[in-house]
């Protein structure tokens, strides 16, 4: 009974200090506590244009609302979802992330294996000797050979904590190389949609500038037969090519952009640029999403995977600040061996053989120049710069959510107002063109208001196309919906 007794206590006694961790525990850091993202109370929709069709919409924030994970199937683009899907596939950005995530998960294991666990090999030796017999009183020498088996087993008890501590840091970094995955996720498919949305914008404002050039055009041949006929000067006619040149000098920019957007978007996907085929994509298909998740603030933290990996990393510098505080105590070691030795092979496993030892051993530092509290000190700062820049994050977080709440709701009232500058400016040429025809107005009224058309149908398009580009950072500012994969 006695000597169960005293089984017992030793085994609670190592237990004690098997739990012994040394430094802070980690505890998860607290939302900021507010109800809002920008300095007045947010509509709860945005205005709506009728006359622009799908992207005129009236868009609706609903808060506490969740984000679909496949959050751009809401813009109703087969080719949009084509592309996000090929990017998935084919992304070295999201295989780099994926391989660099299982690298963490491995330096676990590896950590978990050689601090907590025995280290036990095997080992087989040979080899012969010259054995001086003066080191027993004796005259000569002798010549031998020695084999050896054994099995040398080494354990570091973890008293302090110190091999927890670093488990616990590699553990935070698997959580950061997570997290960074789910950001480089949210990343691709936001850059494909934004980017695609770019393409649709740009081949929008082509058409639109090839229809602007078609109308000079046909209002260059108009003034030509009427200076032929004496009824316009010739500077009507030089100021006409004018116009027209101008607006042809317009069309390659635009192309090169487009060519450029293209390039982009083949990258994104994964294949070469010449391997890559532009879907046929129309800014009038593209639906926008009329109701916009909008996460409260206090989770907002707990959806961006930014703010969750720099947390990750704060994690990590907590836990290395008890390593350094757990290398300035003993550090206490068991080994042994088991195994057999013989100078000849065929007596080599016998019983006679047998061979063994087991011993333990304390570390102590006791000078080393301050170098464990230097160490431990620089652990505390990296701390406090870990937990400045988490709120430096969380800062950015919350300003990219209200710039983009704020860009939605003037994009509406942007292409509200282009819309209306686009018909009227439109219904004023229609006018001029007939007065101009018959002699009511001077030519200079018609070029007027032909670049006063011009300049409104692409402001047009582009304030269309920035609603949807707004929408798809909304999107990604609100952490993309990665919880819900």
């Amino acid at each position: 009974m006695r000597f169960l007794r005293s089984e017992l206590l030793l085994g609670l006694f190592c237990m004690m200090l098997a739990s012994c961790m040394m430094g802070p525990n980690y505890h998860t850091s607290r939302a900021p506590q507010t109800d809002r993202y920008t300095e007045t109370p947010q509509p709860q929709k945005t205005a709506s244009t009728k006359s622009a069709g799908k992207a005129g919409k009236a868009q609706q924030f609903v808060s506490g609302l969740d984000i679909p994970a496949a959050w751009w199937e809401l813009f109703h683009s087969e080719a949009i979802n084509q592309l996000i899907q090929q990017g998935i596939d084919n992304s070295p950005n999201l295989i780099a992330a994926q391989a660099t995530l299982r690298e963490a998960q491995e330096a676990v294991n590896a950590q978990i294996g050689s601090s907590l666990y025995p280290q036990v090999s095997g080992s087989l030796t040979g080899e012969r000797q010259r054995l001086s017999l003066a080191t027993f009183g004796q005259s000569g020498n002798t010549l031998f050979n020695l084999y050896n088996a054994s099995i040398p087993v080494t354990y570091t008890l973890d008293v302090f904590g110190s091999a927890r501590r670093q488990i616990e840091a590699l553990g935070a970094q698997v959580d950061y190389e997570q997290y960074e995955l789910d950001a480089t996720y949210i990343a691709l498919t936001s850059n494909i949609v934004t980017t695609t949305i770019t393409a649709a914008s740009l081949q929008a404002q082509i058409k639109a500038t090839q229809e602007i050039i078609q109308l000079l055009e046909n209002q260059l041949t108009i003034v030509s037969k009427q200076f032929h006929l004496g009824g316009a000067a010739g500077s009507d006619v030089l100021t006409q090519e004018s116009q027209l040149a101008q607006a042809r000098a317009t069309l390659p920019p635009l192309e090169q952009s487009l060519a450029q957007t293209r390039h982009a978007l083949a990258v994104l996907v994964g294949v070469l640029p010449s391997e890559f085929t532009l879907p046929d994509i129309r800014l009038e298909k593209i639906v926008l999403p009329v109701t916009i998740p909008v996460s409260v603030p206090s989770e907002l933290v707990r959806h961006r995977p930014d703010i969750q990996a720099s947390e990750a990393l704060l994690h990590a510098a907590n836990a290395q600040i008890g390593v350094a505080i757990a290398n300035q105590y003993p550090q206490i070691s068991l080994s042994g061996s088991y195994g057999w030795e013989n100078t000849a092979p065929s007596q080599l496993f016998k019983s006679k053989s047998i061979a063994w030892n087991y011993s333990g051993g304390l570390t102590q530092p006791i000078f080393n120049g301050g170098a464990l509290v230097a160490k431990k000190r620089g652990a505390i700062d990296a701390y406090k710069a870990a937990e400045a820049q988490y709120h430096q994050t969380v800062l950015q977080a919350f300003q990219n959510v209200a710039d983009t709440l704020c860009a939605l709701e003037n994009d509406a009232k942007t292409l509200r107002a282009k819309k209306q500058a686009e018909i009227a400016a439109r219904d004023a040429l229609h006018i001029i063109q007939k007065q101009y025809r018959v002699g009511g107005v001077s030519y200079l009224s018609l070029l007027t208001a032909q670049k006063q058309y011009q300049q409104t149908l692409i402001s047009r398009v582009q304030a269309q196309a920035q609603r949807y580009t707004d929408t798809a950072a909304l999107f990604q500012a609100m952490g993309g919906g990665w919880w819900n994969t």
